[in-house]
């Protein structure tokens, strides 16, 4: 749906996730298709792309991969698998990764979590929460901490932003939840607004995935920004260090290197 230079789809025939991804990563090839293997020689081929980045491919395995990295928390550690629970595979499944990032707010959080998985090489995710950008009009508002406001998401574990907004200072005074991946509706956001006006909120917050949905919907009433999210992978030159020996290695054939233990 971008072939590098410009975006080719939209919500419709891309879905949320990769529209997003085309947006904030200029120059990326984003593609989005039914068969993966077919997808990556399409952008090989076509599209000169060098690395393939796979989302949910942890699963995928009649694909070969070079590096296999496993996005995980602490609460993951007592969820179960698929239906019982959001896991795709036992908890057992983590020892197959090359590493697992933890997203934890501590290194040895992270250290601990990746031991219970037996995990080979840890990583901590940090998440950093940037300046409200108002989804009308994309421009960056500054929002009091004293003010309150109202927390909408439509994510796989909500949760996590409504704690992270409340961490970084401000004052929820309400939240509404929608299933992943949920189409909004002007009526959805009627009803978000209404809510937020009854909770004294002045402003509506979400997360930068659930701005693409809204997107082209009624924003008429209070005032609806997104807030983006940035993620790191810490320590940031250890891993980069590490993951570049990794493609190295594929690269050449050769085996890959020891586990990094940090």
């Amino acid at each position: 749906m971008s072939d590098g230079r410009a975006i080719l789809g939209n919500l419709d025939s891309s879905g949320d996730e990769p529209l997003m991804l085309a947006r904030m990563v200029p120059g990326a090839r984003v593609l989005v298709g039914g068969n993966r293997y077919v997808s990556g020689r399409l952008g090989e081929e076509k599209l000169a792309a060098s690395v393939h980045v796979l989302d949910d491919g942890f699963q995928h395995f009649e694909l070969a991969r070079d590096v296999d990295l496993l996005v995980t928390s602490e609460e993951d550690l007592t969820d179960k698998p698929l239906p019982a629970g959001r896991l795709r595979e036992p908890l057992a499944a983590a020892r197959l990764a090359d590493a697992v990032l933890v997203t934890a707010t501590y290194d040895q959080a992270a250290e601990r979590v990746g031991r219970a998985l037996g995990a080979p090489t840890v990583f901590r995710v940090a998440r950093l929460l940037g300046a409200p950008r108002l989804i009308a009009t994309g421009d960056t508002i500054v929002v009091p901490t004293d003010e309150p406001i109202f927390a909408v998401a439509g994510i796989a574990r909500p949760d996590q932003f409504f704690t992270g907004l409340a961490s970084a200072g401000w004052k929820v005074a309400g939240t509404m939840t929608f299933r992943d991946h949920h189409i909004f509706t002007d009526r959805d956001v009627a009803r978000a607004q209404a809510a937020a006006r009854s909770a004294a909120a002045r402003i509506v917050m979400t997360t930068e995935k659930d701005a693409v949905r809204l997107a082209g919907r009624r924003l008429d009433g209070l005032p609806v920004a997104a807030v983006p999210l940035t993620v790191t992978v810490e320590p940031a030159a250890a891993f980069a260090n590490w993951l570049r020996e990794r493609l190295r290695a594929a690269r050449q054939g050769t085996s890959n290197p020891e586990p990094l233990n940090v």
